[in-house]
């Protein structure tokens, strides 16, 4: 599919349009992680958050239930994680199913995201729960956004092309609309991934880069192999200033605006 706002289903189509902009691509700030790490640094304010987000012109967020029942969305858009794990279980790769395709839809929601580890030893069960999600969006006419990790005891390198190409390719071969999954640490590699996908993909930010500038340089990188955005969170909301490092994303993702510009809107 060349653009993500050509999809064939007019109801899938119209909240993708809440999702990407008409270049078919996205700035996507998850915030689900205060179940899997708690209110860590970025998250103790929600409210604040989402409006310093909102005015740093994010396309749309990544949150559980809860915060969608308490907080105003309205101008981006909302994708409803359905699923959760915590690093204090004995089992931190394990996530269970916490929200369905249906409740999102009730919760206005324009998409439904999942996480799967691929390797774990619970990677059948979260494979199941893919599949089942898909199944329930493609009726709803809701987008699934499937994130999908290498991660396990066989997982050498969770940023190695081949596996990461493998789980991406399980959420496009089980009907997920967008993956999610990490960078392969160059260019060269992850066109590899994105082209094998042949749905869109966007890449994962992992725990926050030692500077601002190698962080933008991989959203560079990314961008320029075929990744139709980011869905990026620790990076943008432990900054101190979110909504210019949400403004700097856009400025890369939907502008090809240089990591050197991106620098000049960060420290502006």
């Amino acid at each position: 599919m060349k653009n993500i706002l050509d999809y064939p289903d007019p109801a899938k189509r119209r909240r993708l349009r809440r999702i990407f902009r008409e270049d078919g691509k996205t700035v996507i700030i998850p915030m689900d992680h205060g179940v899997s790490i708690g209110p860590v640094k970025g998250l103790e304010n929600m409210k604040r958050l989402v409006e310093e987000l909102s005015k740093g012109g994010v396309d749309a967020v990544v949150v559980h239930k809860g915060w969608a029942k308490l907080l105003d969305f309205s101008s981006m858009g909302l994708i409803i994680h359905g699923s959760a794990g915590t690093d204090l279980s004995p089992d931190r790769l394990r996530k269970t199913a916490c929200a369905t395709p249906l409740e999102a839809l009730a919760l206005g929601a324009d998409g439904f995201s999942l996480h799967v580890n691929v390797g774990s030893e619970t990677d059948c069960e979260q494979i199941s729960f893919l599949a089942r999600s898909s199944r329930a969006c493609s009726r709803l006419g809701l987008p699934l956004l499937a994130m999908m990790y290498p991660r396990g005891a066989k997982i050498q390198d969770e940023h190695s092309p081949k596996e990461v190409s493998h789980a991406a390719r399980i959420g496009v071969e089980l009907g997920a609309d967008v993956v999610k999954t990490n960078y392969t640490g160059s260019p060269e590699s992850f066109k590899l991934v994105v082209e094998s996908s042949h749905i869109p993909v966007v890449i994962a930010g992992g725990p926050k880069t030692s500077s601002t500038r190698e962080f933008l340089k991989m959203v560079s990188d990314a961008i320029s192999a075929g990744a139709a955005g980011v869905s990026i969170g620790r990076n943008v909301f432990q900054h101190e200033e979110p909504r210019k490092m949400a403004e700097a994303l856009k400025a890369i993702v939907h502008e090809g605006a240089s990591v050197d510009y991106a620098m000049e809107v960060v420290e502006g």
